[in-house]
């Protein structure tokens, strides 16, 4: 096999999407000259015409490389990576066996098992195994989307030793990130097999990955059991990649591990840029057949001829075919189903005798007439809205100008009194000596509610924004068709005008709600140092919290990050940097020490992230640095993790004995974790939603809330159900009308469902 280039070996990728792309990219980024051939004529005139791109975040990077279809491509191929659809396999396959050379070779980067397949066209000595775990997606032509870290294993098949050309291959691909080289390559394709199955059933339903698999385990661990029963009939040994650890899925687990296990895999899916598969966007986005069907045909085979039942990997393939031109049926009940089949009732049901108690409904749905009539209630009084929210956003409120925070609460009082009426009581707990906003508490009664449940609902919010004062000046309250703009109006103004309007149709149509507790502190921005106990105090005694901060790209939040904030100090002793080097202990040296330390304190698989942010030390570069300071941001997604990092801060010493290290700071939010009676509501709320027609998301993210206290202190929490929009804290802040419409009803049909059950 000749290459133009002995430094840089040439490859031709044949399937240029996701994965193809991805590896296309990385390969010729570091040099190698690289040949596309795809079949999709768009996609190929477009890596001609810009090169191939790959966008990351906000950012998008192109490199030139050859671009063809099979009917353009001329002249014989080498090293073949071969990356199309599974389905696709062998038309790929026998296109370049034709133009194979005697020493060239294939390796199969697909998902599924195609190594035979491939090896009938072109010999099993031209082909080797692969392993690829890849988030990415083909978002436009000639442009793949890098969904985050994955896993690439590369193998002779059959468990054969690596040999020099998988290694060759191997040190080639690690331009683009953590590729390895292994004998037991089907143990890592089986594992895969389990995995991929459960992220297929997720594309059963529109919602992210991470949250589906987290609240249908009995469905996901029965799948994979399924799977993983052939694979121990087979003898293969089952490889871990990424966050999955594939030992406590297999039949007859400990649950208790298999649970740890479950807590890690969602974990890090939820710390991913692409919160739902490939599977979901070929059906959703693509409309196009799925591939997923063609990957499992080798396990049914073998289930067969073993003698092992399938019945939920069947269910769940015979539910992707049906979505195949029709993904307006998908559905979460479709999961709830796969939980039934599985033994286990879905979250929200009367759990069966041998099983655990499942959470309870927080409330019942009420009539789907009742629902509408709120939708088109509010919808009349649209207008009403927009005025309400515009009065509200030129009313100024910097967390740091308590002028303007008592002026815009004076306003609010006034606004709630013409809107909601005279509350039962109402309470001022002032915060002005502490610098900040004053805390408003009103409480409305219950109107024929019949719900066992008597306790208020906690209806959280905050009247403070990050705008300076004088931001109005120049960026005042803007409204272009159904497009609002204007400081705060997404974080949060229009949420509380939401959830006021909410109460304002139930009370005109006469439906019923339960009593509600209406909050509102002036320093959430700034970390609700002086009302969060107030609020937890609050919360005690409250059925539960409706938190009406902004949506999360349309989404409710069921699991937030908690946030840490903290100030590493080292001090050491000065000294002349020339003429006495070795009289002085140096404050910066030490904190360079410490913070590779603390480096090694990430988990990005359990969701923690830790960043050293400032750092500031010593005076002059020719005196020993005396002082040394480095500022530290901490996210975590589990208590155990908030643990683990308080611990392992406590426990910093010194690297040199002559310097002193110190740790101030603490936790600003406790962690908001998905509990049972949190996804409970969110189940209801979700239901709530498609009575008025909308399909409703869940989202974890790694902003804190004021729902971090209440959930950390015992009270379940709604959370994200305010305005729909984006541009937090930026000058692109901005919401919709026909959000603040959908919004107000979904929040005033949950209402209702609370007063009923």
């Amino acid at each position: 096999m000749t290459d133009p280039s002995p430094e840089r070996a040439a490859y031709t990728v044949v399937g240029g999407g996701a994965i193809g792309g991805t590896l296309a990219f990385a390969l010729a980024r570091a040099g190698h000259p690289v040949t596309v051939v795809d079949t999709d004529p768009a996609h190929v005139a477009a890596i001609r015409a810009r090169g191939l791109v790959v966008a990351h975040g906000g950012s998008r990077t192109s490199v030139p490389v050859d671009a063809a279809t099979p009917d353009e491509f001329t002249g014989t191929l080498g090293r073949v990576l071969l990356a199309v659809k599974a389905q696709a396999t062998g038309t790929a396959a026998a296109w370049i066996a034709a133009r194979l050379e005697p020493d060239g070779y294939v390796v199969s980067l697909q998902n599924g098992f195609n190594e035979d397949l491939i090896a009938q066209h072109v010999g099993a000595r031209r082909t080797v195994a692969a392993f690829v775990n890849i988030f990415a997606d083909v978002v436009e032509p000639g442009v793949v989307l890098d969904g985050g870290a994955g896993a690439l294993v590369v193998g002779e098949p059959g468990g054969s030793p690596v040999s020099p050309r998988v290694r060759a291959v191997v040190a080639d691909l690690q331009s683009w990130g953590p590729a390895v080289a292994s004998d037991n390559v089907e143990g890592y394709l089986w594992a895969k097999a389990g995995f991929g199955a459960m992220l297929a059933a997720t594309a059963l339903a529109d919602a992210p990955m991470a949250d589906l698999i987290d609240r249908h385990r009995p469905a996901m661990a029965a799948l994979t059991g399924e799977i993983f029963a052939v694979s121990d009939r087979l003898g293969v040994t089952l490889e871990a990649f990424d966050a999955f650890d594939p030992l406590p899925f297999r039949q007859g687990t400990d649950p208790a591990e298999r649970d740890a296990a479950f807590d890690r895999l969602s974990a890090w899916l939820r710390t991913q840029a692409k919160d739902r598969s490939g599977i979901w966007r070929d059906l959703a986005v693509r409309h196009r057949p799925v591939e997923v069907t063609t990957h499992y045909a080798g396990v049914f085979e073998h289930a067969a001829r073993e003698g092992l039942p399938t019945p939920l990997l069947r269910t769940v393939m015979d539910g992707l075919r049906s979505l195949e031109g029709a993904p307006d049926g998908m559905s979460e009940g479709r999961l709830e189903e796969l939980d039934r089949l599985a033994g286990s009732p879905a979250p929200g049901r009367t759990a069966e005798p041998d099983h655990p108690a499942a959470p309870a409904k927080p409330g019942r749905l009420p009539a789907a007439e009742q629902a509408a009539a709120v939708r088109s209630w509010l919808d009349e009084h649209r207008e009403d809205m927009v005025a309400d929210l515009d009065a509200y956003t030129s009313q100024g409120s910097a967390s740091d100008d308590l002028d303007d925070l008592a002026a815009c609460l004076g306003w609010l009082r006034d606004w709630l009194d013409r809107r909601l009426g005279t509350p039962d009581t109402e309470e001022i707990l002032p915060r002005a000596k502490a610098g900040t906003g004053d805390i408003l508490v009103r409480r409305y009664p219950a109107r024929d509610a019949v719900a066992e449940d008597g306790r208020p609902v906690l209806l959280l919010g905050h009247y403070d924004t990050v705008w300076p004062t004088g931001t109005l000046d120049d960026w005042p309250f803007r409204r272009d068709g159904d497009h609002i703009s204007g400081p705060g109006v997404f974080d949060m103004k229009a949420g509380l005008v939401q959830a006021v309007w909410g109460l304002r149709a139930l009370d005109a149509l006469g439906l019923p709600r339960p009593a509600c507790t209406l909050m509102l502190n002036g320093d959430e921005e700034t970390g609700s140092l002086t009302s969060h106990e107030a609020i937890v105090a609050e919360s005690h005694g409250s059925r539960l919290a409706m938190v009406f901060e902004a949506a999360a790209d349309g989404a409710i939040k069921t699991a937030r990050k908690g946030v840490g904030l903290f100030t590493l100090t080292v001090t050491g002793s000065e000294a002349h940097a020339g003429l006495d080097p070795t009289a002085g202990a140096s404050a910066v040296d030490e904190l360079a020490h410490q913070i590779l330390r603390l480096a090694d304190l990430r988990a990005p698989d359990a969701g923690t992230s830790l960043n050293v942010g400032v750092v500031e030390g010593g005076t002059r570069s020719n005196v020993t640095a005396g002082r040394a300071v480095g500022r530290i941001d901490i996210r975590v997604a589990s208590a155990a993790e908030q643990d683990r990092i308080s611990e392992a801060l406590a426990a910093l010493r010194p690297v040199d004995p002559r310097t002193r290290v110190q740790i101030t700071g603490d936790w600003n939010r406790p962690v908001f974790e998905r509990t049972e009676q949190v996804a409970a509501l969110a189940e209801l709320t979700r239901r709530c939603a498609a009575l008025l027609g909308e399909d409703l998301r869940e989202a974890s993210v790694g902003g804190a809330s004021d729902g971090n206290f209440v959930v950390a202190a015992g009270t379940p929490v709604l959370d994200g159900i305010g305005a729909v929009g984006s541009g937090a804290h930026a000058r692109s802040e901005n919401t919709s009308v026909s959000g603040m419409v959908a919004r107000s009803a979904l929040a005033a049909t949950v209402l209702v469902s609370l007063a009923a059950g």
